[in-house]
């Protein structure tokens, strides 16, 4: 490697951007070009950065496999900021592979990290997890055990285990201040504040208030049966049934908790449900095969019984119902959830971590832009969507899942 490389890449090291611009903006060879990408990426220049490193990687020849491999990696972590989640992910495990093959453990490293981050943001926690593995992490560079530590905590807090998530942003904040990145600390502190802010709200008996995510650790863990309208689902200390892709049972089962230990009549059963004012006969058939099915989803959480008036919900093990809300409740809120991360994403990448079709989150999407709690630029492939910063909106590290459908 000649000496402007070498003095470019140092100040790239350094944070110096500008400085190896200069060394390599005129040059056209596979690790200028490299260096380039890299430095318009710190820069913010997202899309240039890409150009430029899809340009190196086809500049190194076929025996300069791991300078290939890594502009590859470099790319793909500039398509995960970018959030373009339909980046192919089978070219960064081939790359991953090249680099284990001839010994670059710590660019291999940030590669793994680079493919974890992608599963945990669309929360595909169990891949995420055998993907990650078990690393040494005290063998690490203080850069990459800050972002091994970042997922690690990442993980802990979607499986609400708030300890272990403390343990590794402790970690990592120890890790950034060693590495002397200021960008990294941010990052980690920004993480932090999963654990610091409101995430949750709980409705019992007509009385709210809103839980921090030990909060919600400690109430999932206490025997109480929950609603939760933040995964969609019903669960005690014992069991979980998910009603995801169930909006009608979830709408029921929702009201019958926040009505309990009371039953709720089948006209307000009707109108949760679907959407009727008046319970005729063929709501009232409808409602009874509906609340068939919940009885049967429910299994042994809880039992759905007539009454005179309508229905009740009898938790079989635990001895008090309570709903668990997001702090901010709207229309179309795990979209927003994850547009609250400040990131612009384009809207396949919504339908990916979503897990829905693009056709429903762009009607979401254009529901929301009309009521102005979203907002696009750019045309085309490049249209991106930004919503402003919500106080105390809820965490995507805590509610993501399928957009619901109205």
């Amino acid at each position: 490697m000649d000496s402007m490389i070498t003095a470019a890449a140092r100040m790239l090291a350094t944070g110096d951007f500008l400085g190896a611009l200069k060394r390599v903006a005129l040059r056209d060879d596979g690790p200028a070009l490299a260096l380039r990408g890299i430095a318009m990426a710190q820069l913010g220049d997202l899309a240039r950065a890409r150009a430029l490193l899809k340009m190196a990687a086809r500049a190194f020849g076929p025996r300069e496999a791991v300078a290939r491999a890594r502009c590859i990696v470099a790319e793909a972590e500039i398509a995960l900021v970018s959030r373009d989640l339909a980046w192919p992910v089978r070219t960064l495990a081939g790359a991953r592979v090249v680099l284990e093959a001839h010994g670059d453990r710590l660019n291999a490293a940030h590669a793994r990290h680079v493919e974890v981050r992608r599963l945990l943001l669309i929360g595909h926690l169990d891949e995420a997890e055998r993907l990650l593995g078990e690393p040494d992490a005290t063998r690490l560079p203080p850069p990459l055990k800050a972002a091994y530590e970042l997922v690690i905590a990442g993980i802990a807090v979607r499986r609400l285990k708030t300890g272990l998530a403390g343990a590794a942003l402790c970690r990592a904040e120890g890790a950034a201040r060693q590495a002397g990145i200021p960008a990294l600390s941010a990052e980690v502190e920004r993480a932090s504040q999963a654990l610091k802010m409101p995430a949750a709200r709980l409705v019992a008996r007509g009385e709210e208030r809103l839980l921090l995510l030990n909060d919600v650790e400690a109430l999932f863990a206490s025997g109480v049966l929950v609603v939760d309208a933040c995964r969609y689902a019903v669960r005690d200390a014992n069991g979980i049934v998910s009603l995801t892709t169930r909006p009608v049972l979830f709408a029921l089962a929702r009201a019958l908790g926040a009505n309990w230990p009371g039953d709720v009549s089948r006209r307000t059963l009707v109108a949760c449900a679907f959407g009727g004012k008046d319970a005729d006969e063929s709501h009232r058939v409808r409602l009874r095969v509906e609340i068939g099915r919940l009885r049967t989803a429910l299994g042994p959480l809880a039992d759905v019984k007539a009454t005179h008036a309508g229905f009740v919900l009898l938790p079989r093990r635990a001895g008090t119902v309570v709903i668990l809300t997001p702090p901010v409740e709207a229309q179309h809120g795990s979209l927003l959830a994850l547009l609250a991360d400040g990131e612009a994403w384009s809207s396949s990448a919504l339908s990916i971590a979503l897990g829905t079709s693009p056709r429903t989150v762009q009607r979401a999407l254009d529901a929301l832009a009309a009521d102005g709690k979203v907002q696009a630029f750019g045309r085309g492939p490049a249209r991106r969507w930004t919503v402003p910063s919500i106080p105390g909106f809820p965490s995507t590290l805590l509610l993501p899942g399928p957009l619901m459908s109205n």
